[in-house]
This record gives C-alpha cells, structure tokens and sequence, in this order.
C-alpha cells in the first residue's frame, strides 16, 4: 500500500504567483546576467528597463556622483590611518564599494529610513551625517554617534544581519500608518547586509515576514565577495538575487561598481516599494578591495591577481573615464574634488583629536532609567578599584622623593 504524504495548506488553492509574474514582465527572466550601463571603460551602455532612469540624469547629478565617491574614498583612508595611530579602536574599510553605497543612498528619499550594517559610510554621507560622528563609535566613547531621527539613518549594527528583522517591523509600521493616513507621504524602508550576512536566519525570517505582510521594504545586498576569510561561493550555489523567488518577490543583481545602475535600479525598488506593490531584493555584485576591518590580513586568504582584476573595475575611474569623454567635467572639477576631500580629512582628523573621553561614571546610569542598587553596588567597588591605582602611584611618587633626599644627604 503506497504511503499517503500529509497535506499542504495550499492543496486544492492557486498560489499568488502575480507579485513574482508582474516583476518578471518588466525585468525578464532573472537568469539574465546582471544589470550594467556604465561599463568598465566608461561608455555607457542600454538596457530595456533602467536606461530611462538613467536618462534622467543631468550632468550636475552625475558629477555630484563622482565627488560623494571621491570624498568617501578620501574619508576611509583617513579614518584608518587615525586607526593605525591609536586614534580608532577599530575601522571597518569601503573602498571599492563606493558607487554601490553612493549610488543606492542618492535614490533614496528624505522620507525613506536606511538600516545599515557598520561599512556604509557613503550612505551616511548620502543622509547628511557628519562623518566625524561617525567615528565617535570607533574610537569607542560612544554607543552610537549620531541620532537617526535628523537623517532617517539608523545607528550601525555589529550584530550580523540583527538590523534586517528591525527593517522589516519598521517597514510594517510605516505600512499601518500609511493606512490611517492614505493622502500622507509615501516611503519606504531599505536594509543593508553583506553576502555573509545572507546565510544568518535573521535575513530568512525577515524575507518572509516582508512577503507575507507584503511590508515596503528594499533589501539591499553588498555581495563584495568576501565575508572575512569566506568566499561567496561558500554562502550560495546561485546568484544571491535569485532567492527572491522563493519569498515571492523580485530581485535583481546589479553591477555594484557601476553607480548609474545602481542608482537606476535603487530608484525603481524604492518606487515600487512605496506604491506598495512588494519588498525588492537588490544584489549590488561589488568587491572590497582592501581589508574586512584593520583586524584583518586579506593576503592570509586571497590572491593579488583577483585583487588586481577587480581594481580593473574601480567605480571611481569608470565614472571620471565618462565625465571626461562626454565633456562633462574638466580638470578644474577634479582638482576642486581632491581638495574638497583633504579639506573633510583635515575635519574628520581633527575633530577626531579633540573627542574627549566620556566619565565612565555615566555608563553605570545610563543602564537603567531611575536608581538600582545593584549598579549603585558595582560602581560603588568600580570606584574602590579604580582608587587603588591611585593610592598605588601616591606611593610610588612619594618612594621616588624620598629616595632623592637620601641621596642628596649621603653625597653631602
């Protein structure tokens, strides 16, 4: 007698297969390769889709472009060199990730909220943040550094993946809101996380909590092809967009070192998010060039030649090869560029230099919001301990004195 396999939910019912039909209809068959309009050597090319939105750039916009790049670019070098001279406990790089993030931020409206992870320092530059208090987490006095309610620009999270569930219930909140107020502005909600970050739960769970409550949330992949030591192909056997499909949404890959089709591609999720039509999964396929954080040795698990054949597609160059071919920007621009991104290092360098650490006396009454006596028991031995250090250098001040006067009688 054959076995008799228990039955689904969705026996005898049509699945809604319209959210993922309707996507498809407009992008194609997902399978295509990725989509890229600005080509390595700096002409620009055509795709069905996003060379509309891509039409709608002026000149202005794209130069614009390329001096958030350049300033980003001048702001990471800075920030670790303040690493490598004790000035920063740690600092997580960007380079070569630059037009993903730029490109991404610049389609975004003031509306919208970002969830970031802790390496997208050009979209804080896209959301206003003053890239100096960026830093005050990295030097560690403080537990944030900036307040996201000023840009719509959350707090970085350390946590893997953490921020991606926080996304979604924000994107549900929106949602409700946007029901009670119809004739209000629309936005929307973009997440950030790595192709690591893509093997976490939380990434899972919140897809489908996002498909199911059809909430308007963009999730945003940097596949930049290293999660540490760990290779993409460790992560995934397929292209990362791919597994839209199985949550019922589009997804897309972009070429992430090409920032007028990120920019595109940005544009029409966000839209389509906001019109409440589904989340879009983006894969931004980028490279990080440099080091995971300072902590890290990449020529411990990776080769110079891919280095070397990635820096091939610098987003930066790709865009200047353009600007300079179309007659868009001369040399005057790129000058004006350059100092622009020194005048923000001599800031960041500085301000950075006068941080003052904070009272560590505060980090005890910041943990509840009225009086406990269990921390006022473990400040109180905090104290204690912290006086003994200095009881300890009393003593060693006073032992150096006297051995100076003793020395003085005996030479008399």
């Amino acid at each position: 007698m054959g076995t008799q396999l228990p039955s689904t939910e969705f026996d005898g019912t049509d699945t809604d297969d319209r959210r993922e039909a309707q996507a498809e209809a407009v992008l194609g068959d997902p399978d295509v390769p990725m989509v890229q309009l600005l080509r390595p050597d700096g002409t620009l090319g055509t795709d069905p889709v996003f060379s509309e939105y891509a039409a709608r750039l002026d000149a202005g916009t794209l130069k614009g472009f390329y001096a958030d790049m350049a300033k980003i670019r001048r702001f990471d070098v800075e920030a670790t060199a303040l690493q490598r001279q004790g000035q920063l406990a740690l600092w997580v790089p960007l380079t070569g990730q630059e037009a993903a993030q730029i490109g991404s931020g610049r389609a975004s409206q003031p509306q919208d909220y970002i969830f970031p992870t802790y390496r997208e320092h050009g979209v804080a530059l896209t959301r206003n943040v003053d890239l100096a208090e960026l830093l005050r987490q990295f030097r560690g006095v403080s537990n944030g550094g900036w307040n996201p309610k000023d840009t719509n620009f959350h707090l970085y999270t350390l946590v893997l993946a953490a921020q991606t569930p926080h996304a979604v219930g924000y994107a549900m909140g929106i949602q409700r809101e946007q029901k009670l107020n119809p004739t209000g502005e629309k936005a929307a909600v973009m997440v950030y996380f790595g192709d690591g970050a893509s093997s976490e739960g939380d990434v899972h769970e919140s897809m489908v909590f996002a498909s199911s409550f059809n909430a308007p949330v963009v999730f945003f992949c940097q596949n930049n092809h290293w999660a540490i030591s760990v290779p993409t192909t460790v992560q995934t056997r397929i292209p990362l967009s791919n597994r839209a499909k199985g949550y019922g949404f589009p997804g897309i890959r972009v070429d992430g070192n090409d920032v007028i089709a990120v920019h595109a591609v940005t544009e029409w999720a966000l839209d389509r998010a906001r019109r409440g039509e589904s989340p879009v999964l983006i894969e931004a396929f980028t490279y990080r060039v440099g080091a995971h954080t300072t902590a890290d040795d990449p020529t411990k698990y990776r080769g110079s030649e891919e280095e070397a054949q990635w820096r091939a597609k610098d987003p930066l160059e790709r865009l200047e090869k353009y600007l300079r071919a179309e007659g868009l920007a001369d040399d005057a621009f790129f000058e004006q560029v350059k100092a622009d991104g020194d005048e923000l290092a001599a800031y960041v360098r500085k301000t950075t230099h006068d941080l003052e650490t904070p009272d560590i006396r505060q980090a005890f009454a910041n943990t509840y919001a009225e009086a406990h006596p269990l921390v006022a028991e473990e400040l109180a031995w905090f104290e204690d301990y912290s006086a003994g250090f200095a009881d300890e250098a009393a003593d060693a001040e006073d032992s150096g004195t006297q051995g100076t006067a003793t020395d003085g009688a005996a030479s008399r």
